[in-house]
């Protein structure tokens, strides 16, 4: 499996607070980045794998939410990450 409970901890690490906090809106949005990368990838190969791109297109909400939500609340939070990940907006 191409996510395992080690690489979780590791984007936790870099991006929560914590190896353990999994809560944060960072690492949450950093493993939905690291997900979304995964299936976009596999999407380019599988070009009719149309469950896939369903699960991308929510993977890509959720993500845009929890974007939202700092920006509306935490605006430096917000920067940061998104110049962490390299995202657009």
């Amino acid at each position: 499996m191409y996510l395992t409970s080690e690489k979780k901890e590791e984007i936790f690490a870099k991006h929560g607070k914590s190896a353990k906090d999994t809560g944060s809106a960072e690492g949450q949005i950093a493993l939905f980045s690291y997900r979304i990368n995964h299936l976009t990838e596999h999407l380019k190969k599988n070009r009719k794998d149309y469950a896939t791109e369903r699960s991308l297109v929510a993977l890509v909400g959720k993500r845009r939410k929890l974007l939202n939500y700092l920006k509306a609340n935490e605006i430096s939070r917000y920067r940061a990450i998104v110049q962490e990940l390299g995202l657009r907006k």
